[in-house]
């Protein structure tokens, strides 16, 4: 199917690569179809463009949280299990929504580090944790010294 986007013009979509969301995403619950876009001659890629078909405008910028230092360790109630349809966790992926924000004058990017996106990547179906206590296990790397 060929979607016309705001982002990245027409583009052409299989139907096997589409991603639901039953309940849309947080601010966002009427778009409830998404599909994964990036550039092609990029090499492997550490973030994705997740782009809407219901709604060409709207797309968001997503990444894998281990690129950025965190490790999720997510409990997943009953309802949320059976509407990722009950996955083995090799077929999950975690991932952030980047957004921007101004501090100081400047324009930052910050991952939403409250609100990770799990994805079933075999049933290719979707939702948004929104977790009222945050507590993340943050690994850091290269570190020059020991303490």
């Amino acid at each position: 199917m060929k979607v016309d986007t705001y982002l990245f013009g027409s583009v052409e979509v299989n139907p096997e690569k589409v991603i639901t969301f039953p309940n849309g995403l947080v601010g966002f619950e009427s778009s409830t179809r998404f599909t994964l876009v990036h550039e092609n001659d990029a090499g492997e890629s550490a973030s994705f463009t997740l782009q809407s078909l219901d709604d060409p405008t709207l797309a968001f910028q997503i990444v894998d949280p281990t690129t950025l230092g965190y490790n999720y360790e997510l409990a997943l109630s009953d309802a949320e299990n059976a509407l990722l349809q009950t996955p083995v966790a090799s077929d999950v992926a975690v991932m952030q929504v980047l957004f921007k924000k101004e501090e100081g004058g400047k324009a930052v990017i910050s991952p939403n580090l409250r609100a990770p996106l799990v994805i079933n990547t075999k049933a290719r179906v979707g939702l948004q944790k929104v977790m009222e206590t945050f507590r993340p296990n943050i690994t850091l790397s290269n570190l020059s010294s020991s303490v």
